[in-house]
């Protein structure tokens, strides 16, 4: 009988085996509580018939679509090829294709000039769940979703809903690590460049690091204190106003790589050296890193398990699976040549 599956629906399979859909779909996903006989009956048509189930017909049975939504949030929203999302949704994409999944990715672009709706879009889709990676300022449209029955999964945005839950490095962590080793090569006069003020990732690098400081009895000084974006461009500006002090630290951590590259540029424009006349510390480890001159110190985060940690609290939410709490992800500090 193979080859004539082309046209065959679930519904058909169960109408040759006298069951429902719904039980079609249990022996095809291999759930428990399915008599042996129905099951090998259900199975050998199945074989004979070639049938090969689409996410329709597994939707129809399950009210799954097996398709998760990929949303880049923000009114400004990260890029593709940015270093550190690159990485983390590149292991959710792995992940989630292992459990089953596809992925549709949202386009924001005009969709936030007509301040749609991504939870009806989510809806009108079908999607079993949806992804969302933090951009700057997220819009009241992702307070909506995160608010609402669709399980919703995000990277470094630390909210709550009823089907929500979000994995991001310890940030506090993060800078505690920076300056401790810097106390334990005794260096005392710290900079910090952080990110947006308003941001709740550079808030917690900035407690961190203002807690660390404190605990160790180091001076903060404010004009050694600055703020921009998370891009090296940024960096480069924030470095370049910490220079113009009346007098100039031994040490700088940036919360980001991008900007660490930016300060290193500025303070090479001075005709100052990394590390002899300042050290210089990034966040995120990305690929450049490696490849700077000097090669950057940073603090890692393990954006590979940040990503599958995504991908499988998202499943088990989607699944019902009561109990499933944020994730926060231990960072390690990785002294090059800087």
């Amino acid at each position: 009988m193979r080859g004539i599956a082309m046209n065959l629906t679930i519904r058909d399979i169960a109408k040759m085996a006298g069951v429902s859909p719904a039980t079609v779909s249990k022996i095809m996903n291999n759930y428990p509580g399915v008599n042996d006989n129905t099951k090998r009956k259900v199975l050998d048509i199945i074989e004979n018939t070639g049938y090969q189930p689409t996410y329709s017909a597994k939707a129809l049975a399950t009210k799954k679509s097996n398709l998760i939504g990929l949303i880049y949030a923000g009114k400004i929203n990260v890029d593709f090829n940015h270093p550190f999302f690159n990485e983390v949704v590149t292991a959710f994409k792995k992940a989630v294709g292992s459990l089953g999944y596809d992925i549709l990715i949202f386009s924001n672009e005009k969709f936030q000039q007509d301040n749609g709706s991504y939870l009806a879009r989510c809806r009108h889709f079908h999607l079993d769940g949806c992804f969302i990676v933090a951009g700057e300022e997220l819009e009241s449209a992702i307070h909506e979703l995160v608010q609402s029955e669709i399980p919703c999964v995000g990277v470094d945005i630390p909210m709550t809903g009823p089907n929500y839950s979000y994995v991001m490095t310890d940030n506090t962590k993060v800078s505690a690590k920076v300056v401790e080793y810097f106390y334990l090569q005794s260096l005392r006069d710290i900079a910090y460049i952080g990110g947006k003020k308003d941001s709740v990732i550079a808030q917690l690098r900035r407690e961190g690091f203002l807690q660390s400081m404190k605990q160790f009895g180091l001076p903060v000084k404010e004009e050694w204190i600055q703020y921009g974006t998370f891009y090296e461009d940024s960096g480069y500006e924030a470095m370049k106003s910490i220079l113009q002090s009346s007098s100039l630290p031994k040490a700088v951590f940036a919360a980001s790589d991008m900007m660490a590259l930016g300060a290193l540029r500025a303070i090479r424009e001075t005709g100052a050296t990394v590390p002899n006349d300042i050290r210089l510390i990034g966040c995120d480890d990305i690929e450049a890193c490696r490849y700077s001159d000097p090669q950057l110190s940073t603090v890692r985060q393990d954006k590979e398990k940040i990503g599958k940690l995504a991908a499988y609290m998202l499943n088990d939410l989607i699944n019902g699976l009561a109990g499933i709490e944020s994730a926060l992800v231990e960072p390690e500090l990785v002294i090059r040549k800087s």
